[in-house]
């Protein structure tokens, strides 16, 4: 059964040198609300409440109010790193159980819990300097990339309230075979594949203009 082993926060930015960054998420042992997309007065936006998001120019924001990371992704990158990573470690706001993220179809929606929450696949997570500079793995945007395991944006549709153990319920899932792995692939250099993405509606508009110009 796909669940939410741990919901996670970061509730304060950690220093990364030259920035800052809400990277550093831990699990929250309390139910958190998760906003639906609306006026951002004093800067909220869709997303987790109570969650650090310093970079907004390229974290948070609605088409990536949520991040998910799965617990066999993380126990896999903790056999090859030969080090533990604990919920919430790669950044990721949900850690699942139970579902293959990367074959996740862009535009599948997912009911989450018995609040009412319900999210929908935007895009692939991929990698960037911070990520690297956190884990302090050398080489590690090139490993991360050729592994193939991006874990998944959401955007929110219905607000609710998310918390661990939640079940998750895949309620839809569109037509077409466009995946978050295609899409990973597609924007980390197989440029190929960049025309197949069009038929897929739920994309961010920045990845429509990819393969806008692709087309």
């Amino acid at each position: 059964m796909a669940s939410v082993l741990t919901v996670n926060t970061a509730t304060s930015p950690v220093d990364l040198g030259s920035r800052k960054s809400g990277i550093d998420k831990r699990p929250s042992a309390e139910p958190l609300a998760v906003r639906a997309p609306g006026p951002r007065k004093g800067g909220l936006g869709s997303g987790v409440v109570g969650d650090s998001v310093c970079d907004s120019k390229y974290h948070g924001g609605d088409d990536q109010a949520v991040y998910a990371y799965a617990r066999e992704d993380l126990d896999h990158w903790a056999a090859q790193l030969d080090r533990e990573l604990t919920n919430g470690m790669f950044g990721e706001n949900i850690t699942t159980s139970g579902v293959d993220l990367s074959a996740c179809l862009i535009g599948e929606r997912w009911t989450v819990g018995d609040d009412g929450l319900l999210l929908e696949v935007t895009s692939p997570r991929t990698p960037c300097r911070t990520f690297a500079t956190w884990l302090d793995v050398r080489g590690w945007m090139k490993t991360f990339t050729a592994a193939g395991l991006p874990g998944a944006y959401f955007r929110v549709i219905e607000p609710g309230t998310i918390r661990a153990g939640d079940r998750v319920e895949v309620v839809h899932r569109p037509d077409h075979t466009v995946t978050v792995g295609t899409v990973f692939r597609a924007m980390m250099g197989e440029r190929a594949l960049l025309p197949e993405l069009a038929v897929a509606d739920a994309l961010p508009d920045k990845i429509k203009a990819k393969v806008a110009k692709a087309l």
